[in-house]
């Protein structure tokens, strides 16, 4: 992470022209996950733009100019992922915020909710610790902890950001480091594990690859990502800026009850930069089209 890279000795791009147009990144993707055993398709989405964020408080500054010693500059990464299991859909959230100068972690939070119950998790990051917040409709889940902090460590949902390199390469092609690695909240649930830290091995192939994916062809950056658990991640990475996530996968090579849980697949659909939170008349969901996505419930057609 932050103590151990640093982006800017790894090429510039101009970030701020680009992240700072006032605009937001969608990504829409083909989706499917292994769950209770069985194969679910469902479509996830993911939404990038930057904002203020409260050092203190840790959520999004509402008026910057009141208190600028404690406002810095965020990326904010809200992952959607929604998929149907027998009678009872799951639609869960994984919110990333990290900061804009090195893409170190400053908070993650997650929500599941299904016919069920709620879950909700939120991590409260920095340097030396991890304060950790998480509340289920189980009796014995609910608690509250505190973690190391993560050093050089990685954090399984910052994987979307800093494997994106935008503002200069992970690895230069062909090199390999093993860090400390805490697994993703998504994946956490579906596999019901607590909140430790692990190991992990991260590559970046030596070559790229071509691959097809519903939203067109790209030529990608590839890096693997190898858990201590036994899990294999594989992300296939635009090569033009923003490198974009063309296409994510997460496989179990370990065994056990859970091994293949919170197993998925991701492949592009479609991609937009817009000011989403506009978009929110009767109509606007046309604007799903673009990223080969589709209402969750079905729309009437308008008089």
């Amino acid at each position: 992470m932050a103590a151990a890279w640093s982006p800017a000795a790894n090429g510039q791009t101009d970030f701020g022209a680009h992240w700072h147009d006032g605009r937001a990144e969608l990504d829409g993707y083909r989706w499917s996950v292994t769950r209770y055993g069985e194969l679910r398709r469902g479509q996830a989405v993911m939404i990038f733009v930057t904002e203020p964020f409260s050092d203190s408080k840790r959520v999004k500054a509402d008026d910057p100019s009141k208190d600028p010693a404690d406002t810095l500059d965020a990326m904010k990464l809200n992952l959607v992922r929604d998929f149907q299991t027998g009678i009872y859909d799951y639609n869960t959230m994984t919110s990333v915020f990290v900061r804009t100068a090195n893409f170190a972690p400053l908070k993650v939070s997650f929500t599941s909710a299904e016919w069920c119950g709620h879950v909700y998790e939120e991590l409260i990051i920095d340097p030396r610790r991890i304060e950790q917040r998480f509340f289920s409709y189980f009796e014995d889940e609910s608690s509250t902890r505190t973690l190391t902090g993560p050093g050089d460590g990685v954090i399984g949902d910052n994987l979307f950001i800093i494997l994106r390199g935008l503002r200069g390469a992970y690895l230069e092609p062909g090199r390999k480091r093993t860090v400390p690695f805490l697994a993703g909240a998504f994946a956490r649930r579906l596999r019901h594990l607590p909140l430790q830290w692990g190991t992990a091995e991260i590559e970046r192939t030596s070559s790229t690859e071509e691959i097809d994916v519903p939203a067109g062809t790209f030529t990608t950056d590839v890096y693997v990502v190898r858990t201590g658990d036994g899990r294999e991640g594989t992300f296939f990475i635009e090569q033009q800026y923003p490198h974009r996530i063309v296409r994510w996968q997460w496989k179990a090579t370990g065994t056990g009850r859970r091994a293949n849980e919170a197993a998925e697949t991701g492949e592009l659909t479609g991609t937009t930069r817009v000011e989403y939170w506009q978009l929110h008349d009767n109509g606007d969901e046309r604007h799903l089209d673009q990223l080969g996505l589709t209402t969750v419930v079905p729309q009437e057609p308008q008089q």
